[in-house]
């Protein structure tokens, strides 16, 4: 058996002779869209569409349309129907739809809507189309082979308005993208009148923002549109709107944001109220129907509506980003470009199909002139031409012989020898000699307009102004501004309400509403466990947990589950990621970070530290040196200056000072200050907060510092 034969070749040539033909033909004849505002499969969809005379003729089924589009696109009919799709006035996904449809097309703001197959659904070109294809015929673009050479098709459609800015498109090709989004057709024209008659306009003061077909309220930040509008890349917030129905106590959406759908909203809200992040909504239902889109949501009694949207927008696509990149091909590069610079490449395009149409229509009116001139010549001896027909013995001579007698050329003689009998009137002879004139007019007019820039541009101002005329369009985008845009605190989309914290000897914690505690039986325990803490906390505040090993973990509340007392709580040291061997030994909850903690040592010592320095402007889970290590801690206390401690020894005499008689310390570690008398056999034994200030402790309250002792 023969050896494969290896053949050993440069990973780079490889790459340039396998991958970029690849890579460019999904760049150029794909995924980017083109100055005209349309990718490849548009076009080819659209200009069969024109070709099967659906611009001004009845709706034909779209299965007759897909089959007819494949003449010119290769590819599925369903990936040709799903482009279609796209385009129609039902499916809602452009400022202006190009296809006249009939029949469910699905929306663009549905993800489950399906559209229905194409035997069911009807189409034609929309009104608007008439100014994508008016000039086509008239040699306004190239046109070129299709797939197989047996058709042309345009390189190009000449539209007359900046379709690439008023719709939007997203592309996403190899090793680039393209994502446009859509303005307002009157904006449009507006800033492209102005742009054809002073280039140094600033844009903005005539497109004013995005506007999406699905509605909704942009916000508006002026950078972050002069960004995009400059630069062609950027992003801003785009959220829904809503309707209060106070008689349901309803919210009821009825525009969201274009980049989002209607079950990924409602989807997230779920997920939302099942994890008990938000309960202020009873129910949310999709009420979308023929009159349009529509979200319920129905709130529990007491919710203010506004605040619960500000969440809503806060935690579900209800807001979303709409990110720019205005990569479009101009002469077959790709581009990145801001807004004045499309619009100065359209109008280079328009301008070029202007001339081209113009030249055009010169060309006919040239060839008509010429044909007339030699009538006209004809006509000043009419009797002789009849006499020349009548005359001459073969029909093939007729032409010659004209030609000769009037000095006129091959085609004047032939047009001359073709006209009826029953032109040879003076009516007609006068109606023709008139059109000559005018001919000649109308040619000098169009050669000396082609010449001109600036007349052409004023053909462009002209068709634009029409445009707008016939189909004025309002915005379906509000505008709000960021600076009017209530910020919502991140306090408040924490629900507020009051807590029972219980820690164990055993590392469990348990947070119980005081609803649930009121309707509890007895706190469920592991075997010899027992609850050494109990804490009165709130949702909304901070948690710190101290150990063993002199660290501090930092949790917020809301991000512990409630629990029930009939259950065991969470398991602190693996949801902390405890070290081996390290404990927590106490626990204290702050909304502030106000009061002190307390930490007695065997030493007598007692460190009485503000509780703010625990405090962080990152959000860090842990802290190292929480408190002084080299001496046993007996005690870990949260306290104010008006709290009372005890404070026990080995021998079990006691010693009752104030708080407020403790020094401050500011370092987290300070080993504190003595505060109970020890003997070098006996220390402290243990440290707590007095819950009652009964008449013995006031008696035997500590006057100074270190406290002595006394017996119970």
């Amino acid at each position: 058996m023969d050896k494969p034969t290896i053949i050993r070749q440069d990973i780079t040539h490889t790459l340039e002779s396998n991958y970029m033909p690849y890579a460019m033909s999904v760049i150029v004849s794909r995924a980017l869209p083109e100055i005209d505002g349309f990718k490849p499969s548009h076009r080819k969809l659209l200009y069969t569409r024109y070709k099967m005379n659906l611009i001004k003729g009845a709706r034909t089924k779209s299965a007759n349309i897909v089959g007819q589009t494949m003449k010119l696109n290769p590819h599925g009919d369903q990936t040709i129907y799903a482009t279609m799709v796209r385009l129609t006035q039902g499916y809602a996904a452009l400022n202006t739809p190009f296809v006249d449809s009939k029949g469910n097309f699905g929306k663009v703001y549905s993800r489950d809507m399906a559209f229905a197959a194409p035997r069911y659904t009807e189409a034609k070109l929309s009104e608007i189309c008439t100014e994508i294809f008016n000039d086509i015929e008239e040699n306004a673009v190239d046109l070129v082979d299709n797939y197989d050479g047996t058709l042309k098709e345009p390189v190009l459609l000449p539209t007359r308005f900046p379709n690439i800015l008023v719709n939007p498109n997203q592309g996403i090709a190899v090793g680039m993208a393209s994502n446009i989004c859509p303005f307002n057709l009157n904006e449009v024209c507006d800033a492209t009148i102005a742009y054809l008659k002073n280039e140094t306009i600033d844009v903005l003061e005539y497109i004013i923002a995005p506007d999406f077909p699905t509605g909704g309220t942009l916000i508006y930040d002026e950078k972050e549109m002069r960004q995009m509008a400059e630069t062609g890349s950027g992003s801003f917030k785009v959220r829904g709107k809503y309707t209060y129905i106070k008689k349901d106590n309803c919210i009821e959406v009825t525009e969201i944001p274009y980049t989002t759908t209607v079950e990924a909203i409602i989807d997230k809200i779920e997920e939302l109220v099942k994890a008990g992040k938000i309960k202020e909504i009873s129910d949310v239902r999709d009420e979308t129907d023929l009159s349009g889109l529509k979200i319920a949501i129905d709130l529990k009694r007491g919710t203010d509506p506004d605040v619960l949207m500000q969440k809503l927008y806060k935690t579900t696509p209800l807001e979303d980003s709409f990110s720019c990149n205005f990569n479009i091909l101009i002469n077959g590069m790709p581009r990145v470009m801001g807004i004045k610079e499309i619009i100065y490449e359209w109008s280079l395009f328009r301008q070029d199909s202007i001339v081209r149409k113009y030249r055009f229509l010169i060309e006919k009116m040239e060839k008509r002139f010429h044909l007339l001139l030699g009538l006209k010549e004809i006509l000043l001896d009419i009797d002789a031409a009849i006499d020349i027909v009548r005359h001459t013995e073969k029909e093939k001579d007729v032409v010659p012989r004209l030609m000769e007698h009037f000095h006129i050329s091959e085609m004047q003689a032939d047009f001359v020898a073709e006209i009826k009998l029953r032109h040879l009137n003076r009516q007609y002879i006068l109606e023709t000699l008139k059109e000559v004139d005018e001919l000649e007019k109308e040619i000098a007019r169009l050669k000396d307009l082609i010449e001109d820039p600036k007349k052409v541009k004023k053909v462009i101002i002209e068709e634009l102004k029409q445009i707008q005329k016939k189909y004025p369009m309002e915005r379906k985008t509000d505008i709000l501004k960021h600076t009017e845009v209530v910020k919502i605190k991140h306090e408040e989309m924490i629900e507020d309400y009051n807590v029972k914290l219980f820690f164990t000897n055993h590392q469990y914690l348990k947070k119980i509403t005081l609803v649930s505690l009121r309707s509890s039986g007895e706190q469920k325990l592991k075997d010899e466990d027992q609850i050494i803490q109990e804490i009165d906390a709130n949702n909304r505040q901070e948690l710190l947990l101290f150990t063993n090993q002199c660290n501090v973990y930092k949790m917020k509340l809301h991000e512990i589950e409630d629990c029930k007392a009939s259950q065991y709580g969470v398991y602190l040291p693996n949801l902390l990621k405890l070290e081996e061997g390290e404990q927590i030994i106490a626990i204290c909850s702050t909304s502030d970070y106000s009061g002190y903690m307390a930490f007695a040592f065997n030493t007598g010592k007692i460190a009485k530290v503000p509780l703010n320095v625990y405090e962080t402007k990152t959000n860090r889970k842990k802290l190292i040196k929480a408190f002084y290590g080299k001496a046993e801690c007996v005690g870990i206390e949260f306290v104010t200056d008006e709290d009372i401690l005890e404070l026990e020894r080995e021998d079990e005499k006691v010693a009752y000072i104030p708080v407020h008689l403790l020094e401050e310390k500011q370092k987290r570690d300070a080993n504190g200050m003595q505060a109970l008398a020890i003997t070098k056999k006996i220390g402290m034994k243990q440290m707590k907060k007095i819950s009652e200030v009964t008449e013995e402790v006031t008696e035997r309250l500590a006057k100074e510092l270190p406290a002595i002792s006394k017996a119970r």
